[in-house]
């Protein structure tokens, strides 16, 4: 073998390499070459946790059932009540001023006095002790039941919901 001969052969198996290695490299999709299908993630199933059941209120939406300072209704929006205030000399107003998914807000007024409440979070509410020489709210978690009558003063109590909607109790005694 020439030396001339070795090289051409180093050469031509060099070619060789080179193109087997590029047709190894080379994808080629035809027109009717379906794509590929993606990978699945193994599947859990998520229930979400049931929704508590929406406060059920005896006067129902009804708000003038409020006007006698006893009631237990829903509200789900900004509402007005007026009611007879505490020892009956005066008028008190409850103005519900947000209402929504956990939150509650309001105001109330009676002659001179004035208080405001608001509670988010679920479960949170507030309550509202109206008297005839004073106020005082407490906020926090609540249950929804009925608040006990107190002497001398109009209890109101708001609870939240997670249903965008806040259980309402007026008590007087």
């Amino acid at each position: 073998m020439s030396k001339r001969t070795r090289p051409r052969a180093g050469l031509t198996t060099l070619a060789a390499l080179t193109a087997l290695t590029t047709a190894a490299c080379t994808t080629t999709h035809e027109p009717n070459d379906a794509p590929p299908a993606p990978r699945a993630r193994p599947t859990t199933s998520h229930h979400p946790a049931p929704e508590p059941p929406r406060p059920s209120a005896e006067d129902g939406t009804d708000i003038s059932a409020c006007t006698d300072a006893d009631c237990e209704i829903t509200v789900t929006e900004p509402v007005t009540i007026h009611f007879p205030g505490p020892g009956g000399s005066s008028r008190a107003t409850l103005s519900v001023t947000e209402v929504g998914p956990n939150k509650i807000e309001y105001e109330v007024k009676s002659g001179n006095n004035s208080s405001k409440g608001g509670a988010t979070g679920p479960g949170q509410g507030c309550l509202t002790y109206l008297r005839e020489h004073g106020s005082g709210n407490s906020c926090g978690t609540l249950d929804a039941t009925r608040p006990s009558p107190q002497p001398d003063a109009v209890v109101i109590q708001a609870t939240t919901s997670t249903d965008g909607t806040a259980l309402l109790h007026i008590v007087s005694p």
